[in-house]
């Protein structure tokens, strides 16, 4: 009997572990599209695309992301993308902007879901599987763990890719996106990566 007790109390402490490991929720996060209006350290005041006040600080690893303009013919069969588009009657996707990824980044965010860059619009990070000219613009047939889609390319789409950005593009008047700005217990807002456009560029995504 002596030695069931501190037994006992061991395993309620490794249960009391895996509970709170097992309940803990996701710090949540906010996606922000804004213009940089100061930089003060890792302190970045940012105007967002609603004409709200932010500011958002930045971790001390933080990576940059650079997004700057790319071409139609740099997507090829086999280009890992994202495409933001507005879903089609006929069930393709219209893309408002394509971004593409480097190999690095290939699979990220891989998959199909709904997007804020407009009222029901639509994400699409996929792999190219065909590309087809057509009159209304570049056909591209995408394919994802779970699925594909047929996206439509009209003439005039922003294409841009991401590339290795630097900390000195970071500055007032650089147009930014941060995908996912952690939301802390105090309410200030954290960033571990920022993309921000290249050579004056608003991120179109």
């Amino acid at each position: 009997m002596s030695s069931f007790l501190p037994r006992a109390l061991a395993s309620l402490a490794i249960l009391s572990v895996l509970g709170t490991t097992a309940f803990a929720q996701p710090a949540p996060t906010v996606r922000i599209r804004g213009t940089i209006e100061a930089v003060d350290g890792p302190m970045l005041s940012i105007k967002s695309r609603e004409g709200t006040d932010m500011k958002v600080r930045m971790t001390d690893n933080v990576v940059v992301v650079g997004i700057a303009k790319s071409e139609l013919s740099n997507i090829k069969e086999g280009s890992y993308i994202g495409v933001s588009a507005m879903p089609e009657p006929d069930g393709t996707q219209k893309a408002l902007a394509v971004h593409i990824f480097p190999e690095a980044q290939r699979g990220a965010a891989e998959g199909f879901r709904p997007w804020d860059l407009r009222p029901n619009s639509t994400m699409t990070n996929a792999t190219v599987a065909e590309t087809v000219a057509s009159t209304d613009g570049q056909n591209i047939m995408v394919k994802y763990k779970d699925g594909e889609k047929k996206v439509v390319v009209p003439p005039g789409t922003p294409i841009v890719a991401f590339v290795t950005g630097d900390k000195a593009e970071l500055k007032p008047g650089a147009k930014i996106i941060i995908f996912g700005a952690t939301k802390k217990d105090d309410g200030s807002l954290e960033a571990g990566r920022v993309g921000v456009g290249l050579d004056g560029i608003t991120p179109p995504m």
